[in-house]
């Protein structure tokens, strides 16, 4: 019932829980006053002027603003003023697609993430990227993404290079929380970034590619939140996690050192 998810969806958003618990109060007090005449009569007034005061309250706070398109449409260029980066100092979960996320992980948002999310009891990262050995996957999504852009500035092959180096000296970091990776076989048309998303301060950021832009920044993003999203934010946090079971691990080695062993969902996954 749409009530039971209006209700359900407060509670994870951890919003008008003095409300709900109010209520429970008063229903109880009222069903035990219908069989039992011997509840204190303080109690009884207690509880309704309470009610009452919490109306009363509510009545004056301003009503929630409209969402307005800006809050939820728009391009890379928010980010100048407010670094996407700059968001990873306050989460354990960090969770990455993109086919080559080359822009996203810079070496200072490599170096920020150690310090912060890796450096965290119980942080993790998962990245998960374009499948370097799939050619043909690579060749279509680098026509797609390279080939129109009217201004490009990078072609997705080398900055898949550059990427999976990077990926595999930080799978060698030795930190507190966790790091890992994997590669997809093909790319959906889209990219994401997903802050805590488990938790009511969830943030998740849909990168769209398109057709055609002026260029990489240019792309549409949606920016959704769990309170104010909670059907397309669930749909896009599963988004992540079937794109996670679908995509293999790299055991190519890196600077000479042994392959590290796949886990065993890996291998399920790839199987």
């Amino acid at each position: 019932m749409r009530w039971l998810r209006r209700i359900g969806n407060d509670f994870k958003a951890r919003q008008h829980i003095d409300a709900y618990a109010l209520t429970v109060v008063v229903f109880a007090f009222a069903f035990l006053s219908i069989f039992s005449d011997e509840l204190n009569d303080n109690l009884r007034w207690a509880v309704l002027l309470s009610g009452v005061g919490l109306l009363i309250y509510r009545i004056t706070l301003p009503a929630d603003p409209p969402q307005t398109p800006s809050q939820l449409l728009h391009d890379r260029s928010v980010y100048d003023t407010a670094p996407l980066a700059s968001t990873f100092a306050d989460v354990r979960d960090v969770r990455i697609f993109a086919p080559s996320a080359v822009n996203l992980l810079s070496a200072q948002t490599c170096e920020l993430m150690r310090n912060t999310v890796l450096a965290r009891e119980g942080g993790a990262v998962r990245i998960v990227v374009l499948d370097f050995k799939e050619k043909e996957a690579v060749r279509q999504a680098s026509r797609q993404l390279d080939d129109s852009i009217e201004f490009p500035v990078q072609r997705l092959p080398a900055a898949l290079d550059s990427v999976m180096e990077r990926l595999r000296l930080m799978n060698g970091w030795k930190t507190v929380g966790r790091f890992d990776y994997r590669l997809l076989a093909y790319s959906p048309g889209f990219s994401l970034v997903l802050f805590d998303p488990e938790t009511p301060k969830g943030r998740i950021i849909v990168e769209v590619h398109g057709f055609h832009n002026p260029s990489t920044s240019a792309r549409m993003h949606l920016e959704l939140t769990r309170g104010r999203d909670e059907r397309w934010y669930t749909y896009w946090v599963d988004q992540f996690e079937h794109i996670w079971e679908a995509a293999r691990a790299d055991v190519t080695p890196s600077s000479g050192e042994a392959p590290r062993p796949a886990s065993a969902d890996a291998v399920e996954a790839r199987e």
